[in-house]
């Protein structure tokens, strides 16, 4: 077995800064007890046999130098007795006596004490914060540079509960909206700590819901749609022309049209080239994201259809959008038409390999069989490859009727 080395007890000790341990005793004020590193000392046969390549361990580990060049660990020593040479003594034990020796080992003193005056401050104007920063003390050390202006963010939310403002016009020194949206990550961490119950909202999550969670006016969700009947208009004035509108959340959830089916495309040419269709609407889609749809009761009243690519994000998408449209219905989805396009497929980089809830039976074998890879390697055919002729048959045999 190798000896261990100076090397090797400094990457110990490394291991323990990386994981924050060393750091940690600075928030709690405790001192850090004694740590034995782990040691691998020759043997007795070793010792015996091996004598001069023991020496050069020894002074390896710093055994003998003094002054400056002494190790800031101590090594505990014991006797051996070797019948030719007499009474030698090696190294039993490494101990780090302290923080600092283990702080000197490493290099770390000057880190350590930023992380220490980073505490300090914290601790004088936002204590309810210190669980964080002893959790992750590297992550906060990284932030020395901006943490008094991360203080400053809490502090101004303390004394604005909930403000009802967007983020730009928070005024702080150093602080503007491009800075709290870079640092939304840990402001929520700060934040659900410092902040009273009432002044969070726990049903917002994730980075993209800050402003909610906080209270916080947020950039309105917006809604792109063509009207594909005739007769009703979205704009009169622009009665003329093609009825591509752009609407707020709010505005599409009060919309009053004779509508009987709405159709959801995720690509944008699809949604220019749309044929027409009588008291129908057709919704540009959002990938992933259909918040903005949710809150339009009058959906629930119409025929709606859903047109993705047929891949296995398609099929994702698809699930996503009947938690919250449950009777949506796939268009150009199916069997059919992907093996009418075998000149067409493309190659899907990433498929999805998870289960994808509510799909019905049909959709489900399909998506099994392209997630599976079972009709091709990672096959995917994209809605602007399919033929038109294709897609005009298929929305010529829908029923004209909305929802059931």
């Amino acid at each position: 077995m190798t000896w261990t080395s100076a090397a090797d007890l400094r990457a110990q000790v490394q291991k323990l800064w990386d994981k924050g341990d060393l750091l940690r005793p600075l928030v709690d004020g405790v001192a850090m007890a004694p740590l034995r590193l782990r040691l691998v000392a020759p043997t007795s046969t070793e010792l015996a046999e091996r004598f001069e390549a023991v020496r050069a361990w020894m002074r390896d580990l710093g055994c003998h130098a003094a002054g400056d060049s002494a190790p800031p660990y101590r090594i505990a020593m014991r006797t051996f007795r070797h019948r030719v040479l007499g009474s030698n003594a090696v190294p039993e034990a490494v101990w780090l006596d302290s923080l600092d020796a283990a702080l000197a080992l490493l290099g770390k003193k000057a880190e350590a004490q930023r992380f220490a005056q980073l505490v300090q401050t914290t601790r004088t104007q936002q204590p309810a914060v210190l669980p964080w920063v002893q959790q992750r003390p590297l992550q906060a050390l990284a932030l020395v540079p901006v943490w008094p202006r991360l203080l400053a963010v809490v502090a101004w939310l303390q004394a604005h509960p909930r403000p009802g403002v967007y983020l730009r016009q928070v005024d702080l020194p150093g602080v503007d909206s491009k800075f709290m949206e870079a640092h939304r990550g840990v402001l929520s961490s700060l934040l659900d700590l410092a902040l009273p119950a009432q002044a969070v909202d726990p049903s917002a999550s994730g980075a993209s819901q800050f402003a909610r969670r906080y209270g916080f006016r947020d950039k309105p969700l917006r809604v792109r749609l063509r009207w594909l009947g005739a007769g009703a208009v979205l704009l009169p004035a622009a009665a003329e022309a093609d009825q591509d509108v752009t609407l707020s959340q709010a505005a599409f959830a009060r919309l009053a049209l004779p509508v009987l089916r709405v159709f959801i495309t995720e690509n944008e040419i699809n949604f220019l080239a749309f044929p027409h269709m009588a008291d129908s609407l057709l919704v540009f889609g959002a990938g992933y994201g259909f918040d903005a749809l949710a809150g339009a009761p009058w959906l629930h009243a119409c025929a709606v259809h859903y047109w993705g690519d047929i891949d296995t994000h398609g099929f994702a998408i698809l699930g996503q959008l009947r938690a919250h449209l449950p009777h949506a219905q796939s268009l150009l989805m199916d069997r059919e038409t992907l093996m009418a396009h075998t000149q067409q497929w493309g190659h899907e980089p990433t498929p999805v390999l998870r289960d994808v809830p509510r799909l019905n039976a049909k959709e489900q074998a399909l998506f099994d069989d392209l997630r599976y890879q079972r009709v091709g390697s990672s096959v995917r055919l994209e809605q602007e490859r399919m033929g038109f002729g294709w897609v005009q048959q298929a929305l010529a045999a829908l029923p004209l009727e909305g929802r059931a």
